[in-house]
């Protein structure tokens, strides 16, 4: 979801965009994340670049070249020192994990944890329904229901999560077809299966450390879908942060 933000902004024309991330980052949907720059130097997401840096010192320069800096900094240090107009917290954690209202002059949250007024000035509901996409300038987004939105009828079966704490051996490659049944890879030996027929949206990278319970794909049931193009559901979030931009610096 935060690489379909990145990507709609700088399609918009938002070209002094950074992205913060971790050392290690655990994309599912790794064709379309900027993510996975961090892992080969850059990543090409439906014509846009995003370019991995270490520290902030690249960051004008790659910004002249029309490309989307990937910060490592899980700290997001580089926040205090850049001191941007906008911060964007798209981790989609469920719970807000230390994004402050004073950290910029406008400060957009996705998704459960995030309460307008209190730890940020608005907020973008990110459940799946009539209200997704919808701006809330006041209380808070709808608590995680640990349900994933329906697709052709599957929800909990359509996503793959981790059996065990371990180290992650995938068996299949990005966008493989599978049936129900098939192995998809182990983690601490322990088979990972797919649970309906289908195309591999999303799976993380191979020799990840996860633990129990931890999306680490997803299987996609409809034939006519692009796993190279920013998914709906992140194009309809990332135009809810360009209505929340516009509406904070136009009114």
């Amino acid at each position: 979801m935060g690489s379909g933000i990145a990507w709609r902004l700088h399609r918009a024309g938002f070209k002094r965009l950074v992205m913060l991330d971790t050392e290690n980052p655990m994309a599912v949907r790794r064709s379309v994340c900027f993510s996975e720059a961090v892992y080969d130097g850059k990543k090409i997401v439906d014509g846009i670049t995003g370019v991995a840096l270490q520290t902030s010192l690249d960051i004008e320069k790659t910004l002249k070249k029309s490309q989307i800096p990937v910060l490592v900094d899980p700290s997001w240090l580089t926040i205090g020192k850049w001191r941007p107009e906008v911060v964007i917290d798209a981790i989609l954690a469920k719970k807000n994990i230390g994004t402050r209202i004073d950290e910029a002059e406008l400060v957009i949250g996705l998704g459960p944890g995030f309460c307008a007024g209190i730890d940020s000035h608005i907020v973008i509901e990110t459940n799946r329904g009539p209200d997704c996409g919808r701006l809330i300038h006041k209380g808070c987004a709808e608590k995680n229901t640990g349900i994933p939105g329906s697709v052709m009828g599957h929800d909990v079966a359509r996503v793959v999560r981790a059996p065990a704490t371990g180290i992650f051996a995938a068996a299949v490659l990005l966008n493989a077809r599978v049936k129900a049944g098939d192995i998809l890879g182990t983690v601490d030996n322990k088979v990972v299966k797919a649970q309906i027929d289908g195309r591999v949206r999303g799976l993380i990278r191979d020799r990840l450390f996860v633990k129990t319970g931890v999306k680490i794909g997803d299987i996609e049931p409809r034939e006519q879908v692009n796993n190279n193009l920013v998914s709906d559901k992140s194009l309809a979030l990332a135009g809810a942060v360009l209505e929340a931009i516009l509406f904070r610096y136009n009114s």
